[in-house]
């Protein structure tokens, strides 16, 4: 095992590497939150939905080409996964609210199998790549180790969006229906409020951020098969640790998770991922509703 020298820069480059991936796993993550807060639906098909919107990024930049073909890749593929989500909730979620958990968690798991299929048949086994767009190459200089500029803009983008949700949930009429549905959505449909439109609207924003989180990590590696399932393990463990349903414990768990796996990874390679279960372990002996989570009433 070679000898890490933790000066400075290092330690930055570390810092900034978990950041890089604790900002997709926020985004993937406030989806699966978001949804579950509210339609109090464990959605395994999440990470289906992310490896969908790396499937589609994929297309449309190969289709498209050019210097904007990203660009082009980061409105369609999100909203094509967004309308997807529409058929799933409409289709499948809407007939199972009132089941017991056993029977959402067997239909959504019943998803993954689906859309695993759906892929292949449509993209083959094959591992596809994409590039990040011309503007975005190259590094920066953090501690005098080169940091990509890609993994800059995903940190920055994640940041806004934490942003743009919180002023969805806090400052619009769609956020304060979100918000009255979670305390008792029988009461406000009682007033009148369409309650299947808010859970239809909010099943789909948390598709579009699951596939927003797919085309922002295409560049970051390779787009095959069983990203589903790995983004969605990860996924789990960040809502667990912030607490289900909440987006600054979403926001939080993802930090700890993107650092615990990103020092853990240098320190010792082969226990990266226990490193990341044993911080959700820790997390639920202390609070075994997460960190910014509610019991159950």
């Amino acid at each position: 095992m070679p000898v890490i020298t933790w000066d400075l820069g290092t330690i930055l480059l570390l810092i900034m590497a978990g950041l890089t991936r604790a900002a997709i796993l926020f985004i993937v993550a406030a989806g699966l939150t978001l949804v579950f807060g509210v339609l109090r639906v464990i959605n395994m098909a999440h990470g289906s939905l992310y490896m969908v919107g790396a499937f589609i990024a994929a297309s449309v930049m190969q289709q498209v080409g050019g210097a904007g073909s990203f660009w082009v890749a980061l409105v369609v593929a999100p909203v094509a996964v967004g309308l997807i989500g529409a058929i799933v909730e409409f289709g499948v979620l809407r007939r199972i609210y009132q089941a017991e958990h056993v029977v959402q968690l067997l239909a959504t798991y019943a998803l993954i199998l689906i859309f695993d299929d759906l892929v292949k048949m449509t993209w083959g086994a094959e591992y596809k790549s994409v590039s990040a767009p011309a503007a975005l190459l190259g590094s920066i200089s953090i501690g005098d180790r080169p940091f990509p500029i890609y993994n800059l803009f995903v940190i920055v983008w994640a940041l806004i969006l934490a942003a743009a949700l919180w002023l969805m949930i806090h400052r619009t009429g769609l956020g304060r229906l979100i918000r009255a549905a979670v305390e008792d959505a029988e009461m406000l449909e009682a007033l009148g409020v369409n309650i299947p439109r808010i859970f239809l609207a909010v099943f789909v924003i948390g598709a579009f951020l699951a596939g927003l989180g797919g085309v922002l990590v295409a560049p970051l590696g390779s787009i095959g098969l069983g990203m589903d399932v790995t983004i969605l393990i990860e996924a789990f463990v960040v809502a667990v640790i912030g607490g289900l349903g909440s987006f600054p414990g979403a926001l939080l768990g993802a930090g700890i998770i993107g650092m615990m796996f990103s020092f853990g990874i240098t320190v010792a390679p082969r226990m990266a991922m226990a490193f990341v279960f044993l911080a959700m372990v820790i997390v639920l002996i202390i609070r075994p509703w997460g960190l910014f989570g509610e019991p159950e009433r």
